[in-house]
């Protein structure tokens, strides 16, 4: 879930709250009781039970959680927590999900333009991320609260190399397995909602590659072909204008 209502008020990512630990908290949550606190993630299990990740503000290890790694987070009941007065309503959350093999020729389209991406700057609640052929990764990340995510890939249509679609993917209720050695974002997306919430709205800004190989080649292809790495500037501008239609609720 994306956000919980505290005291009339919605504390979402973002949200800046003040720690309140119950009578039957322990000694870690105690030591920061009165401190205020940026909310990472809401979390709801399988009985309905809400919890807020949390990273102390003037934590100098609290980078490490929203980068994704093992940070100092803290987990508090909606019931512990006070949020601050004069907050704007939390970000819309969308994912930026470049997706592809380096070493596969035009397969690596999605990381190149995920990686240009990245050197740009984005509102509070837009995150970027060069996933490679990380199934795993993808499918947890997209349990974390996103609204919407926007892959990045090469897509094989029948299309001119380099033609760009966007693609609204359409994900049925069978079972789905992970390649690990390779990615197709639709069974990520299916395997992710077998085991808990995915973003409402999924895009895929694909391209069609002029290369494709299957692995089994003798030698590596590390680069994009010439039609693929054209469309790449423009594929980067229709990202920048779905972000910002999702992030505007459109």
């Amino acid at each position: 879930m994306r956000t919980v209502t505290v005291s009339g008020v919605e504390v979402g990512r973002g949200s800046r709250v003040v720690l309140r630990p119950g009578a039957g908290a322990d000694i870690f949550d105690r030591a920061i009781a009165g401190k205020v606190a940026v909310v990472d993630r809401v979390d709801e299990d399988m009985e309905g039970l809400v919890q807020l990740a949390v990273v102390i503000e003037d934590d100098p290890g609290r980078d490490l959680g929203e980068m994704r790694q093992p940070g100092h987070r803290f987990f508090f009941s909606p019931d512990e927590i006070e949020p601050l007065a004069g907050q704007a309503q939390p970000a819309v959350r969308v994912l930026v999900a470049g997706i592809g093999n380096i070493f596969m020729g035009d397969d690596a389209f999605g990381v190149e333009v995920a990686r240009r991406l990245a050197e740009l700057d984005w509102p509070a609640g837009v995150d970027v991320a060069d996933f490679g052929i990380r199934g795993v990764d993808l499918m947890y990340a997209l349990g974390e609260g996103y609204d919407a995510a926007v892959f990045v890939d090469a897509v094989p249509r029948g299309e001119p190399a380099g033609t760009l679609s966007i693609i609204e993917p359409e994900v049925d209720g069978g079972e789905a397995t992970l390649d690990a050695h390779g990615m197709d974002p639709v069974k990520v997306l299916a395997l992710a909602r077998q085991i808990g919430s995915v973003p409402e709205r999924i895009l895929i800004v694909g391209c069609e590659p002029a290369v494709r190989m299957t692995g089994d080649e003798e030698e590596l292809v590390g680069e994009l072909s010439e039609p693929v790495r054209a469309a790449v500037p423009a594929a980067v501008e229709m990202v920048k204008s779905l972000v910002k239609k999702l992030s505007e609720g459109e």
